[in-house]
């Protein structure tokens, strides 16, 4: 299953921005594929920090082997320690342990959580373990299907406004503007900045001003599938 949009969102989109017309028009649809259960995505969230595509498809496959049923009462039952032998951290498998016991007791509700506002989503999932803004709002977008979600905190999306509108650096009110602009269908837009960061309009750069010493950043994945200075709560 993909993010659903279509013409409406299209549209809207092209008639409040000419760049970002352009971008679409040369891109075309873009298909990301979504998980619709919230308990599956936040594991399989935990699990995807801080290491490649490859790694987590690897660990998330022997989990679905392991369990048969990756929900909270077959994490449970198999402990933390069968959660490391298939090859995450001792940390992050303590992260998954305390969202299934969460979810066990009725602390954290999965589905009552689809009945909140995006700001409500967003606190109650970064409330968890391993979960921090970001996390939450790529859950919020890549799960629960969320038409507005624009995050300041994925630098891959700072990236592809830079490249779409020559920016040197993207502040916080400015990525406000856009947000406001993009606004109901924030999340559209976030797909095509993605492409674009990515490579996928040939002849765009990077306006950001080179760095002769970069400092050495923690990395994790965008949705975009680049290394991206991290800046959520991670291991």
């Amino acid at each position: 299953m993909y993010f659903a949009y279509g013409k409406a969102e299209i549209d809207a989109l092209s008639a409040k921005d000419p760049k970002l017309a352009a971008v679409i028009a040369q891109v075309g649809m873009v298909q990301r594929e979504v998980d619709t259960d919230l308990f599956s995505a936040v594991v399989h969230h935990i699990i995807g920090q801080q290491i490649s595509t490859k790694a987590q498809a690897t660990i998330w496959q022997r989990m679905r082997e392991a369990l048969g049923i990756v929900d909270a009462a077959h994490i449970l039952a198999a402990g933390a320690a069968q959660l490391q032998a298939l090859g995450m951290s001792f940390r992050k498998a303590q992260y998954i342990m305390d969202f299934a016991q969460k979810v066990q007791t009725g602390e954290f509700d999965p589905e009552g959580i689809r009945e909140k506002s995006d700001e409500e989503a967003i606190r109650e999932l970064s409330a968890l373990q391993g979960i921090g803004v970001w996390t939450a709002e790529m859950i919020l977008l890549f799960c629960m299907q969320r038409p507005d979600v624009l995050s300041y905190s994925d630098l891959a999306i700072q990236r592809g406004l830079r490249m779409v509108y020559h920016h040197r650096k993207i502040t916080r009110p400015l990525f406000e503007k856009y947000r406001r602009r993009f606004s109901p269908y924030g999340s559209v837009a976030s797909l095509y900045l993605w492409a674009v960061a990515g490579g996928a309009v040939p002849g765009m750069k990077d306006y950001a001003p080179r760095t002769k010493t970069p400092e050495r950043k923690k990395q994790r994945r965008s949705p975009a599938g680049m290394s991206i200075a991290m800046t959520d709560k991670m291991e």
